[in-house]
C-alpha cells in the first residue's frame, strides 16, 4: 500500500495498546454468537425458511420464523422483522404510532431524539404525532446519566403513556448509554408506574454487550437491519421486539388493525436476513475493534475522541473532534476514498432531508446507507465532530485509518 513508515508506526503502536481490549470484545462476540445460534436451533431454521412469497404472503413461514428467531435472540415475547420497514426512523415511527393515541403523552428522557425522529414527533401538518394530538416533553441527560429527579417529577405531574430512551448519541458529544444504565432507569420508572410503556431506540447498540434493553425490562426495542443486526448482509428492513401486547399494536400499524402480521410477502427471500443475523455478533465485533482503533490513533495524535479509546463501547459510533471545517471534510473524504464502492466519489456537504444543518457523508457501501459498513458523517457546524462507524472487516478499517492519517499528515505538511 506504500504507506509512510511514520504512519504505519502510529497505527501499529495504537493497535498494540488495544490488545487486552480486543480480547474483551472477542469474549462478548463469543457469548452473543452462542445466543444467536441457540435461537436458530430452538426454532429449527431450515432451507425452506429462506424462500420468498408473493401476493398477500399468507402463512409465510420464512417471515414468521425470522420474527421468532429475533424474539428469542433478544429474549423478548415477540418481534416484528420486516424488509418492508424502510429505515430505523420508519421502524421507530411504526412503534410510536402503534401504541400512542390522541391526547396521550410521550416523554423522552435521554434528551432530544435523532433529527429525523423529531419531525415525526413535532412536525407541523405532516401527519406527525403532534398533528394527531400526542403531546411531547423531553428531559436532558445529567452528566451522561438519567436525571432521576426530573423524571420522577415529570411522571407525577403528567403521567406519560410512553417513555422514550435513545441508546446512541446522535450528533452529541457523549458516549452512548449502557444497557445497565437503561436497566436502572427502567426499574426506577416501573416502581413509580408499571403501566408506562418504555421504548428504546437501540440503533447502533445491538450485540455491543451480552444483554439488550429487552433483558432489563424495556417493553419495546427498535432498530435497523442495515445496522448491527443485519450483519452487513440484510439489504433493507427493521425490527421491533418486545412485549406481546405492545408488538401486536405495532403490527396493526404496520399493516392493518384487522390483519396485523398475518400478511406481508417478500419475493426476494429471507436468506440474507437469517445469515446476516447469524454473522451479526462477529461483524459488530469487527466494527467495534475498528472504532477503538480510530479512537486510539486520533487520541494519540492529540485529538479529542469519544468514547475514550479503551472505554467500554455502548454503540459502534466513534466521535472525533477536529480543529477546522477543512480537517473535518478531509477526514470524511478520506473515508470515502478508503471504501470498496464509489471510492472515486468526492463527498461534499449538502442539505440532507430531515436534518437542520448541512451534512457530509461518506458511505461507499455495498448496501446503500448501511452503517454497519464503514461510513462516516457530520453536520457542518462547530464543534467540527466526525462520527465514524461500522466496518465489515477489521482489516478494512485499519487500512482506512492508515489512509486517514496519511491524508491528515500530508495536509499539515503543505
Amino acid at each position: 500500500m506504500n504507506f509512510d513508515t511514520k504512519v504505519l508506526q502510529i497505527v501499529n503502536n495504537a493497535e498494540q495498546k488495544l490488545t487486552d481490549f480486543f480480547k474483551e470484545l472477542e469474549n462478548i462476540a463469543f457469548l452473543n454468537q452462542n445466543k444467536v445460534l441457540e435461537a436458530f436451533q430452538n426454532n429449527n431454521v431450515a432451507l425452506r425458511h429462506f424462500s420468498g412469497t408473493t401476493g398477500y404472503g399468507y402463512d409465510d413461514i420464512g417471515r414468521d420464523t425470522l420474527c421468532k428467531v429475533f424474539a428469542d435472540t433478544f429474549h423478548s415475547e415477540a418481534a416484528i422483522v420486516s424488509p418492508l420497514i424502510a429505515s430505523g426512523t420508519h421502524a421507530l415511527t411504526l412503534a410510536l404510532f402503534g401504541v400512542l393515541r390522541p391526547n396521550d403523552k410521550m416523554l423522552a428522557i435521554s434528551g432530544a431524539p435523532y433529527d429525523t425522529l423529531l419531525s415525526v414527533i413535532q412536525g407541523e401538518n405532516i401527519g406527525s404525532l403532534k398533528d394527531f394530538g400526542v403531546s411531547y416533553e423531553q428531559i436532558a441527560l445529567k452528566n451522561n446519566d438519567f436525571d432521576f429527579d426530573e423524571i420522577k417529577k415529570s411522571i407525577q405531574n403528567k403521567v406519560p403513556k410512553l417513555i422514550f430512551i435513545g441508546r446512541s448519541r446522535g450528533y452529541e458529544w457523549r458516549d452512548a448509554l449502557s444497557v445497565l444504565k437503561i436497566g436502572k432507569v427502567i426499574d426506577f420508572i416501573k416502581k413509580i408506574d408499571k403501566n408506562i410503556i418504555i421504548m428504546v431506540d437501540n440503533c447502533y447498540g445491538e450485540f455491543m454487550d451480552t444483554i439488550e434493553p429487552t433483558d432489563v425490562g424495556a417493553d419495546m426495542m427498535v432498530g435497523s437491519l442495515i445496522k448491527n443486526p443485519g450483519g452487513g448482509l440484510a439489504p433493507t428492513g427493521g425490527y421491533i421486539a418486545g412485549k406481546q401486547d405492545v408488538i401486536e399494536q405495532v403490527a396493526f400499524r404496520l399493516t392493518s388493525p384487522s390483519i396485523g402480521m398475518e400478511i406481508g410477502s417478500y419475493t426476494g427471500g429471507y436468506q440474507q436476513f437469517y445469515q446476516g443475523l447469524f454473522l451479526a455478533p462477529h461483524i459488530t465485533m469487527n466494527a467495534t475493534k475498528g472504532s477503538a482503533l480510530f479512537g486510539q490513533v486520533f487520541s494519540d495524535l492529540g485529538y479529542d475522541v469519544c468514547p475514550n479509546p479503551t472505554a467500554k463501547c455502548n454503540d459502534t459510533v466513534r466521535s472525533i473532534k477536529f480543529n477546522t471545517e477543512n480537517e473535518l471534510i478531509s477526514f470524511i473524504q478520506s473515508i470515502q476514498k478508503a471504501s470498496p464502492i464509489d471510492s472515486n466519489v468526492l463527498p461534499l456537504p449538502w442539505d440532507m432531508p430531515g436534518y437542520v444543518d448541512q451534512v457530509i457523508m461518506a458511505a461507499g457501501t455495498f448496501t446503500g446507507g448501511s452503517s454497519i459498513e464503514l461510513s462516516a458523517d457530520s453536520p457542518i457546524k462547530e464543534p467540527y465532530i466526525a462520527y465514524v462507524q461500522g466496518g465489515l472487516t477489521y482489516e478494512h478499517v485499519k487500512i482506512a485509518v492508515l489512509m486517514c492519517v496519511s491524508e491528515l499528515l500530508a495536509n499539515k505538511n503543505k
